[in-house]
C-alpha cells in the first residue's frame, strides 16, 4: 500500500474535525431547492411534490434539540406562502401541512410565522386537512393522519390560541372533528376510520380547551350537540323533513346504533378529561335555559331569546312574561334536560354547579318546569339517558315452558342509548337535591306526584342505575311506591301501573316483592292488585293486563311448587275474578278478555300437535332436533288442563265462584246465542218474506239485551245490528263450532281465530272485534272442552303435582254444569270406578268419591247414558252395590245408590236389597255402620216407597239407636269448635239427615204434620238449646255447635218446600234468626253460606230475607262484607226486575226485632237496636225506594202483633215503628234525597201481625209518640256516622290501603277461649216462656265494639280465604250436598212461596211473586251463582237538620217505666264474682258500641254502672277469654 500524501491526510482530518463540530452543535437544514417559484418561472406540481417530499422525510428525521433555527427559518417562510398554502393540487396542500406541522415541532415552542400566516396554516388544518380524514381512501390519507398526529402529540395546536380573534377558527376545528367522526365513513370502499383518529382527536381538543384562555358558546354547543345522539327525540325531529315533533316510531329502535358512536365518545372522553373547564362552560350553557327559568319561577324567557324578545316587543314584554313561557321555549327546556340525563351517564362531573339549580327547580310554581326536574331528576338517579328506559319487557302469558322457568338472571341485551347506567350514586353525591326529590311525592299537583310515581319506579328497576340501594332506602321507596298505587288521583295511580309494567318478572318477584305479597294489605302487589277495581276504566283495564301476564309467566314456577312465587302472585287469579262483584260492564268484560288471553290463553300452549302414525305409537320428546318435542294433540290439551287445574286450584272461595259460575253460564249463553243466530239467518240482511216484524222485534230484545251486558251499549247496538245486515254465514257457523259440546279445543280455537280475522279484514266496522269477541268468549267450551276431560280425570287418579282434589272439583262442576261434554268420557269413569271398588275387607281410594260425585250428577241428567244395563256392565253394578255397603267416606254410598236409582232398570230390586243389608245387624260402631247410615239416608229420600214397609226400623235406627245414645265424651270434644267430627257426631248428622229426608220424600197428598212434629220440636229444640237435647245437659261443647249448626241447616232445608215451611211456626222462626247471634264465628258464617246460597236460588221463601239483616253487629269484618255485597247485589237484581221484596221484608225485620229476647224501651236499648235498621237501610235503602220503606214502617204502627197477644208485644211494635220511621228521615235528610209518599197499598203478613180490635185503638195508637224527642235528637250523629263509613268505602277508588280494623278483643281471633257458665234464670215477662228466658250459654265478646266502627277497606272487600276454611270445615262435613239439593225438583218450583200465614202484604206483590219465577225463565240474563255487587254510589255531602220529632201524633208521652229491675240485678251477682278479670263496659253515645245481638240492662238505683243514660252491650267473638253473663237471645255480656 502506498503512503499516503501529507497535503491528503490533513484533507481527511479537517474533514474528520468539521464532522465532529456538526454532530456535536446544532443541525442544518440540508435541504436548499426553493419551493417558490419566481415571477414567469413557477416550480411544477411534480416537481414541487418531489420536493416537498423530501422536505419532509428531512424534517422527520431531525429531532426537536438538535435542528438549526437559522436554517430552518427560509423554508419555513417559504411553506408559508399564499402559493403553497393555497395550492389547488391536494398533495401539495397534504404535503406543506405535514412539512409546517413538522416546523411547529422543530420551533417549539415559537414557531417562525407570523399571527396571519398561522391563521393561514391552520386555516388550511381546519378547513382543508382534517374534513379528508373522514375518507380513509384518500391517496394522502397517510399526510392528514400526519398532520393530525403531530398536533396532539407535540400539542403544536396550542398555537391557534395565539392567533387574534381565532374563535371562528376554534368553533370550525370543533365542529371539524366532530363532522368526521360523527358521520358515515366516506371511503368508497367502506372502510372505517382508524381508532387512532378518534384518539387523537381528543387529544387535540382537549389540549385546546385547557390551554385557550375562553371558549365561545358554539364551542359548548358542538360538544353538547354530540350526545343528542342518544336523543331520538331530536333525531327524529331531524330527520322529519321539516317536522320538528314528529312522532317516534317504536317499531324503528331495532334500526338505532348498539353502540356509542366516536363523536359521542369523544365528547364523552372531552367532558371526564377537562372536568373543571367544561363544568363552567356546561353551566353557562344551560344556565340560558334552566337557571334563568328556575330564577323567574317558570315564567322568564331565556336569556338570549329575552334579549331579542324585548328588543321587538319593547315595553310589552313584561306583560308578556306573565304568559309564561312558549312552546319554543319549553322545547328547549325539554331539550335541555334530556341532555342532562345523557350528561349524567357520562361525565356526572360537569353537573355540580348545574344540579343546585335543578333543586331549585322543583321549588317553582309552573308546573311544566316542576315536572321536567322531577322526571330528570328521576331518570339522572335511575341512570336513563335522553333515549329513554329500556324497552318494555316481553312477558309472555302463552309461552311454553313458561319465562318463570328460565335462568333467574336474565339480563336485557345490552344497548348503549337503553341500558341504565349510573357511574355515581346520585343521593349520595347529591343528598340535598335527592332529598328535594323524594319531597315531590307530597306535590299539591297531580302531575308532578305521576312523573315521581314513574321516576322512582324506575329508580326500583334499574336499582339506582346499577348502582344499587340502601336496604332500609329501597324499603322506603316501596312504600312510597304503595301509596302511588292508591293515590285519589287517577293520573297518578295510573303512571304507578304503567311504571310496575316495565319491570322484568324477576325484578317483579325480587324487588317488589320484597315490600310483601298480593295478600299483605298495604304492598305494592295488593295495592296494585286492588287496582282491578278500580272506577277509572284505563286503570282497571291496564291493571288486569300486567297482572294476567304476570301470572301467565309466573304459572309454571306455580305448578312446579316455588312457594316464594305462589305466596308472592298465586292470588292475581281470585283478584282479578273477584272484581266482577263490582258488577261493572266494563269490568266484567275485561274479565273476560283476561282469563282467555292471559291467565288461559287461547293460543297456549303454542306449539303445533304432530300426527301420530297410530293409535299405538308413541313419540319419545327427548329424541325430536331443534326443540321440536313433538307432541301430540293429547299432550297439547294435558298441558293446558293442567294450567287450567293450577289456576282453580290456587283461587279463594270467592273467585272459585266467579269462575265456575262463568263456566256454568256458557249453557245458558250458548241458548241465547243460538236463538240470537237463528234470528239473524231468519232477518237474512234485512231480506224476508215473512215475520219481517216479528224477526226484528225479537232481534231487538235479544240485541238490546247483550248491549246491557257489555259498556257502551250504544255501540254495541250498533255493532250487533252491522253483524245481523252483514249475514256472514261463515260466521255462524264458526260461532256454532265454538258453542257444540262435541268440539275438540282445537277447533274451537281455530274457529275463534278464524272469526277474528274476517273481522278484521272487514274495515267497514273496526269496533265489531271489540263487541263480538267478548260475546263469544262467554259462550265457547274453553274450559270445559271434551278434549280436557281426559286429562283432568288422569289427574284424578294420579293427583299428580297435587292437583288431584281440584282436578275432583272440576270433573265435579264439569258432570253438573256441562253433562253433554262429560257424556263422552263417562265410560272411562265407570271403568275406573269399577277398579276401585271396595269389599267387605278391602277400602277404597279417597279419591273415588269425588269420582262418583261427579258421576252421580251426570246420571241424574243422563240416566241412559251410564252403561249400568248390558250384560257387559254386570260387574259395574256390583262395583256400585259394594260402595253403597262398604264405601268410605260415607258420602260414596249416598252417590252410589243415587246412580243405581237413576240409571240402573232393576233399581227397585237392588234398593230392597240396599235397604235390607243396611238395617240388618245394624249396631252402633261396628265396621262399615256410618255407610249405612248414608245408604238409609239416601234411599228414604229418592226409594221412600221401597223404604215403607222398613219405616219403623228406620227410625228406630235413627232416634234410639244413634241420635238417643250417649254422646262420647272426649278432650278433643269439648273445644268450641271440632274441625274434623268424630265418629260419634258423624253418625247423628246421618241420621237427623235420615229424618229430614223422609219428611221430604212425602208426596203433596200425605198429610205430614203429625210425623214431622217430632222431626221440627228436635230441630227446633237443638236451635233453641244451642245445640243440646240431652235432658242431663251433658253433650260436650264441640257437638253442641255442631248440632246447633245442623239443625239450622236442616231447618232451612226443609222450609225449601212450601209445605214443610208452614211448619215452621213465627216463634220458632224468630229463635232460627238467633243463629245469626252465635258466639261462634264459624256457626254464624256457615249458616248465613247456607242463607244466602238458597235465597239465591230463590228456594226459601222471601221472608228469610229478614234473618240477614240480624247480622249488623257481626263483628268478623269480612263476614259482614260478604253479607253486604250479597244484599246489594239481590237489590240490583230485584230492581232490574221491579220487584219489592227487600222493601216490603221491613216488616218481618221489625217483628224480628220486636220479639228479640233482648228488647227494651229504654234509650240505650233503641240505640242498639237502631243499629239494625241503619243497616238494613246501608244494603237496601235507595232514593228510589225509601218511601216504600217509610210506608212499610208507618202501616207496622197500625196492626197488632200476631206472634203474641200481649200488650207488650204490641208496644215493641209501635215503638220500633217510630224509631224506624224518624231514622228513615234522618236518612234522607243526610242524602239529600226527596222522599215522596209511597202511592200503593200494602197487606202485611198475616202470620205475624193482625188487625187491631177498633179504629179507635188504631187512632189512639197513631196519635200516639212511641219515642222520645231526646232521642230522635240523638239519632242523627249515629246515621251520619253510618253514612259516613258508606262515603268512605264507595268512593274508594284505591285511594286507601286496605287495613284490618283494630278491634277491642279481638287481636288473637283463633285463641282458645273458655265456655261461659249459667247464670239463674231470669224472670219471665209477659210473652217469654222458659226456655226463651233459659240458660243459653256462649262465649264472651269482650269489650264491646262500636256500631260504626270500620275498616279502611272497600265495600266489596274479599273474604279472608283462612276464615273460608274455617266456616267450611264444619260445612263440608254437614252440609247437605248440591246434587242432594236438586234430586225433588217439584220442591225447586215451589221454592218461592211462602207459608199459608203468611200472605204477603199487597195484591199486586203477590202477583209479581207468582209472576218472578216465568220471568226469571224468559229474562235471557242468566244468574250466575255469585251475583257481583254493584259499585255503591258516592253518597252526597249532606246539611245538618234534624228529623222531625213526630210521627203521627201531636204530643209525647213519657216512656213506660221499666219493671222487675231489682230482679235482673239480683242476678248478675254470681257472674260478677266469677268473672276472672274485670270487663269495662264503654260508654254508649249517638255511636252505639254494640254486638250482633246487642242488650240493655234494666237499671235500679242500686249497684248500676253509670254509661251516660245508656248501657253497653256484648257482641260475638270468634274467640274470647272473659267469661260473662248469658243473656237471653244467647249472647252474653261482661
Amino acid at each position: 500500500m502506498a503512503t499516503r500524501s501529507r497535503r491528503s491526510a490533513a484533507t481527511e482530518v479537517v474533514v474528520e474535525e468539521e464532522e465532529e463540530e456538526q454532530q456535536d452543535g446544532p443541525s442544518k437544514l440540508k435541504f436548499k431547492q426553493p419551493l417558490v417559484g419566481r415571477p414567469g418561472k413557477q416550480v411544477s406540481v411534480g416537481d414541487l411534490l418531489t420536493r416537498l417530499k423530501a422536505l419532509c422525510e428531512e424534517l422527520r428525521g431531525l429531532e426537536q434539540d438538535e435542528a438549526d433555527r437559522e436554517s430552518l427559518e427560509p423554508v419555513a417562510k417559504e411553506l408559508a406562502h399564499q402559493s403553497l398554502i393555497q395550492h389547488k393540487d391536494a398533495g401539495v396542500r397534504a404535503w406543506t401541512a405535514c412539512c409546517v406541522v413538522d416546523m411547529f415541532r422543530l420551533c417549539a415552542p415559537d414557531a417562525p410565522y407570523t399571527a396571519q400566516q398561522l391563521k393561514d396554516i391552520f386555516n388550511l388544518i381546519v378547513v382543508k386537512i382534517f374534513p379528508l380524514i373522514a375518507d380513509p381512501s384518500n391517496p394522502y390519507n397517510g399526510q392528514h393522519l400526519y398532520v393530525l398526529k403531530s398536533l396532539a402529540e407535540f400539542k403544536s395546536i396550542v398555537l391557534l390560541t395565539d392567533i387574534p380573534s381565532s374563535s371562528n377558527l376554534t368553533s370550525s376545528l370543533f365542529s371539524t372533528c366532530f363532522d368526521v367522526l360523527s358521520g358515515p365513513s366516506k371511503a368508497e370502499s367502506g372502510e372505517e376510520l382508524s381508532k387512532n383518529v378518534e384518539h387523537h382527536m381528543t387529544a387535540v381538543l382537549s389540549i385546546l380547551i385547557d390551554e385557550a384562555p375562553t371558549l365561545s358558546s358554539d364551542v359548548v354547543d358542538v360538544i353538547v350537540a354530540q350526545f343528542l345522539w342518544a336523543d331520538p327525540i331530536t333525531l327524529g325531529s331531524g330527520t322529519s323533513k321539516g317536522k320538528k315533533s314528529a312522532p317516534i316510531d317504536i317499531k324503528q329502535s331495532t334500526l338505532r346504533r348498539k353502540e356509542a358512536p366516536p363523536a359521542y365518545n369523544m365528547a364523552k372522553n372531552l367532558c371526564n378529561t377537562c372536568p373543571e373547564k367544561i363544568t363552567r362552560l356546561v353551566s353557562t350553557y344551560f344556565s340560558s335555559v334552566i337557571v334563568d327559568f328556575a330564577s323567574s319561577g317558570g315564567l322568564g324567557v331565556p336569556s338570549k331569546r329575552r334579549a331579542r324578545h324585548q328588543e321587538d316587543s319593547g315595553d310589552e314584554s313584561e306583560d308578556e312574561g306573565t304568559k309564561g313561557p312558549s312552546e319554543e321555549e319549553i322545547n328547549d327546556a325539554n331539550k335541555a334536560h334530556r341532555l342532562l340525563r345523557e350528561l349524567w351517564r357520562c361525565s356526572p362531573g360537569v353537573l355540580q354547579d348545574i344540579i343546585p339549580h335543578l333543586q331549585d327547580e322543583l321549588g317553582t310554581e309552573n308546573v311544566q318546569l316542576r315536572q321536567l326536574a322531577t322526571e330528570t331528576f328521576g331518570d339522572m338517579i335511575s341512570g336513563i339517558g335522553a333515549a329513554g328506559p329500556p324497552p318494555r319487557p316481553e312477558l309472555n302469558p302463552a309461552a311454553y315452558p313458561s319465562q318463570s322457568l328460565g335462568p333467574s338472571d336474565s339480563v336485557r341485551t345490552y344497548n348503549f342509548l337503553t341500558t341504565p347506567t349510573s357511574p355515581n350514586s346520585f343521593p349520595t353525591q347529591h343528598a340535598a337535591a335527592y332529598h328535594a326529590f323524594l319531597q315531590r311525592k307530597h306535590d299539591k299537583s297531580p302531575i308532578i306526584r305521576a312523573s315521581w310515581a314513574t321516576s322512582v319506579g324506575r329508580i326500583l328497576m334499574t336499582s339506582a342505575g346499577g348502582v344499587g340501594l340502601d336496604p332500609d332506602e329501597e324499603q322506603k321507596l316501596l312504600k312510597s311506591f304503595a301509596d302511588c298505587l292508591i293515590d285519589s288521583d287517577e293520573r297518578v295511580r295510573l303512571a304507578a301501573v304503567r311504571a310496575i309494567d316495565h319491570f322484568e318478572f324477576n325484578d317483579i318477584v325480587q324487588k317488589l316483592g320484597s315490600n310483601g305479597s298480593m295478600s299483605e294489605p298495604g304492598s305494592v302487589l295488593s295495592n296494585l292488585a286492588d287496582r282491578v277495581k278500580d272506577k277509572k276504566n284505563v286503570l282497571h283495564a291496564e291493571s288486569m293486563k300486567l297482572l294476567g301476564k304476570i301470572w301467565g309467566v309466573a304459572e309454571g314456577a306455580i305448578a312446579e311448587g316455588n312457594e316464594r312465587i305462589t305466596r308472592l302472585l298465586g292470588p292475581i287469579p281470585s283478584r282479578i275474578l273477584e272484581a266482577c262483584y263490582v258488577n261493572d260492564p266494563e269490568i266484567n268484560a275485561q274479565v273476560d278478555l283476561i282469563l282467555f288471553e292471559a291467565l288461559l290463553p287461547l293460543g297456549y300452549p303454542p306449539m303445533k300437535p304432530k300426527a301420530v302414525a297410530n293409535g299405538n305409537s308413541q313419540i319419545v320428546r327427548d329424541s325430536q332436533p331443534n326443540g321440536d318435542q313433538g307432541y301430540t294433540e293429547a299432550d297439547l290439551d294435558q298441558i293446558r288442563a293442567e294450567r287450567q287445574l293450577v289456576l282453580v286450584r290456587g283461587l279463594e272461595e270467592k273467585a272459585k265462584k266467579v269462575f265456575f259460575a262463568k263456566q256454568g253460564n256458557q249453557a245458558a249463553g250458548a241458548t241465547y246465542m243460538e236463538q240470537f243466530l237463528k234470528l239473524c239467518e231468519e232477518y237474512n240482511g234485512g231480506v224476508m218474506d215473512s215475520g219481517e216484524k216479528e224477526t226484528k222485534k225479537k232481534l231487538e230484545g235479544l240485541i238490546n239485551y247483550y248491549g246491557k251486558t257489555l259498556p257502551d251499549s250504544a255501540r254495541v247496538v250498533e255493532d250487533l245490528w252491522k253483524f245481523v245486515k252483514a249475514h256472514d254465514r261463515r260466521s255462524y257457523q264458526l260461532i256454532r263450532f265454538c258453542m257444540a259440546p262435541d268440539s275438540e279445543y282445537r277447533k274451537v280455537f281455530k274457529s275463534i281465530k278464524e272469526l277474528r280475522k274476517r273481522i278484521e279484514d272487514n274495515q267497514a266496522n273496526t269496533t265489531l272485534l271489540e263487541t263480538l269477541i267478548p260475546l263469544v268468549y262467554r259462550v265457547s267450551l274453553l274450559c270445559y272442552s271434551k278434549s280436557h276431560v281426559p286429562a283432568i280425570i288422569a289427574y284424578t287418579r294420579s293427583d299428580e303435582k297435587g292437583l288431584g282434589a281440584t282436578a275432583h272439583e272440576v270433573l265435579k262442576e264439569i258432570s253438573t254444569k256441562h253433562p253433554k261434554v262429560f257424556k263422552t268420557h263417562v265410560q272411562d269413569l265407570c271403568k275406573a270406578l269399577e277398579s276401585e271398588a271396595p269389599t267387605a275387607k278391602t277400602p277404597n281410594p279417597p279419591n273415588a268419591v269425588d269420582d262418583l260425585k261427579a258421576c252421580a250428577a251426570f246420571a241424574k241428567k243422563f240416566p241412559d247414558e251410564v252403561p249400568l244395563n248390558t250384560k257387559e256392565n254386570r260387574k259395574l253394578i256390583q262395583s256400585f252395590l259394594n260402595f253403597a255397603k262398604y264405601g268410605s267416606p260415607p258420602k260414596a254410598a249416598k252417590h252410589a245408590i243415587t246412580i243405581i236409582m237413576s240409571s240402573d232398570n232393576k233399581k227397585e230390586m237392588h234398593a230392597r236389597e240396599l235397604l235390607a243389608y243396611s238395617i240388618k245387624d245394624y249396631d252402633y260402631g261396628t265396621d262399615h255402620f256410618l255407610t249405612k247410615l248414608a245408604a238409609i239416608s239416601q234411599l228414604v229420600l229418592i226409594a221412600p216407597q221401597e223404604c215403607e214397609d222398613d219405616s219403623d226400623a228406620i227410625l228406630e235406627i235413627a232416634a234410639t239407636r244413634t241420635l238417643l245414645k250417649a254422646h262420647h265424651t272426649s278432650p278433643e270434644a269439648e273445644v268450641e269448635w271440632m274441625e274434623v267430627p268424630d265418629d260419634d257426631m258423624v253418625a247423628r248428622t246421618w241420621a237427623l239427615r235420615i229424618l229430614v229426608n223422609r219428611l221430604r220424600s212425602f208426596s203433596a197428598e200425605i198429610d205430614i204434620k203429625e210425623t214431622a212434629s217430632p222431626v221440627y220440636a228436635m230441630l227446633n229444640r237443638m236451635v233453641k238449646e244451642n245445640g243440646e237435647i240431652s235432658k242431663k245437659k251433658t253433650t260436650p261443647q264441640g257437638h253442641k255447635s255442631l248440632q246447633r249448626l245442623l239443625a239450622a241447616n236442616f231447618l232451612l232445608k226443609l222450609s225449601c218446600s212450601r209445605r214443610l215451611d208452614a211448619l215452621l211456626t213465627p216463634s220458632d222462626f224468630n229463635e232460627l234468626a238467633l243463629v245469626t247471634h252465635d258466639g261462634c264465628l264459624q256457626i254464624r258464617k256457615a249458616f248465613a253460606t247456607k242463607l244466602m246460597k238458597y235465597l239465591g236460588q230463590n228456594r226459601l221463601p222471601t221472608r228469610y230475607y229478614a234473618i240477614l239483616f240480624f247480622c249488623a253487629y257481626e263483628p268478623n269484618h269480612d263476614l259482614k262484607e260478604s253479607l253486604v255485597t250479597w244484599i246489594r247485589s239481590r237489590r240490583s237484581a230485584f230492581a232490574i226486575r221491579k220487584e219489592t221484596i227487600l222493601e216490603t221484608v221491613f216488616a218481618r225485620l221489625l217483628s224480628l226485632l220486636a220479639h228479640h229476647p233482648d228488647f227494651d224501651t229504654d234509650h240505650a236499648t233503641l240505640k242498639i237496636m237502631s243499629e239494625y235498621i241503619i243497616f238494613y237501610l246501608k244494603c237496601v235503602a235507595t232514593q228510589d225506594n225509601l218511601s216504600l220503606i217509610y210506608h212499610v214502617a208507618q202501616r207496622v204502627k197500625g196492626i197488632a202483633d200476631g206472634i203474641s197477644s200481649s200488650t207488650q208485644a204490641n208496644e215493641n211494635l209501635y215503638v220500633l215503628s217510630d224509631l224506624a220511621q224518624a231514622l228513615i228521615r234522618i236518612w234522607e235528610e243526610q242524602n239529600q234525597w226527596s222522599m215522596q209518599s209511597w202511592p200503593g197499598k200494602l197487606k202485611l203478613p198475616a202470620g205475624i201481625f193482625k188487625p187491631l180490635e177498633s179504629h179507635e185503638r188504631a187512632q189512639e195508637i197513631a196519635d200516639k209518640v212511641w219515642v222520645d224527642e231526646d232521642l230522635t235528637d240523638t239519632l242523627e250523629s249515629t246515621v251520619r256516622a253510618a253514612l259516613k263509613s258508606k262515603k268512605r268505602k264507595a268512593t274508594d277508588g284505591g285511594e286507601r290501603s286496605r287495613k284490618k280494623a283494630k278491634v277491642p278483643g279481638m287481636k288473637k281471633e283463633k285463641a282458645k277461649s273458655e265456655r261461659s257458665f249459667k247464670t239463674p234464670k231470669k224472670k219471665k215477662r209477659g210473652g217469654d216462656s222458659d226456655d226463651e228466658a233459659g240458660d243459653r250459654t256462649l262465649q264472651s265478646s269482650g269489650p264491646r265494639r262500636k256500631s260504626d266502627r270500620r275498616s279502611n277497606a272497600k265495600s266489596y272487600v274479599e273474604v279472608s280465604s283462612d276464615e273460608e276454611e274455617d266456616a267450611k270445615a264444619g260445612e263440608e262435613v254437614y252440609d247437605l250436598e248440591e246434587d242432594e239439593d236438586a234430586e225433588i225438583a217439584d220442591e225447586s218450583r215451589t221454592a218461592s212461596s211462602v207459608p199459608v200465614e203468611d200472605l204477603e202484604m199487597v195484591d199486586a206483590q203477590e202477583e209479581a211473586e207468582s209472576k218472578s219465577d216465568s220471568e226469571a225463565e224468559a229474562d235471557p240474563e242468566p244468574e250466575p251463582e255469585p251475583e257481583p255487587e254493584p259499585e255503591p254510589e258516592p253518597v252526597k255531602r249532606a246539611t245538618k237538620g234534624r228529623a222531625s220529632k213526630k210521627s203521627n201524633g201531636v204530643s209525647s208521652s213519657p216512656v213506660k217505666e221499666k219493671t222487675k229491675a231489682p230482679a235482673r240485678t239480683k242476678a248478675t251477682k254470681p257472674t260478677k264474682e266469677a268473672t276472672p278479670a274485670k270487663v269495662g263496659n264503654p260508654k254508649v253515645n249517638g255511636n252505639a258500641a254494640a254486638s250482633s245481638s246487642p242488650v240493655t240492662t234494666k237499671t235500679t238505683t242500686k249497684g248500676k254502672a253509670k254509661l251516660s243514660g245508656d248501657v253497653a252491650s256484648s257482641k260475638p267473638v270468634d274467640n274470647g277469654t272473659t267469661t260473662v253473663m248469658t243473656r237471653r237471645s244467647g249472647r252474653t255480656r261482661g
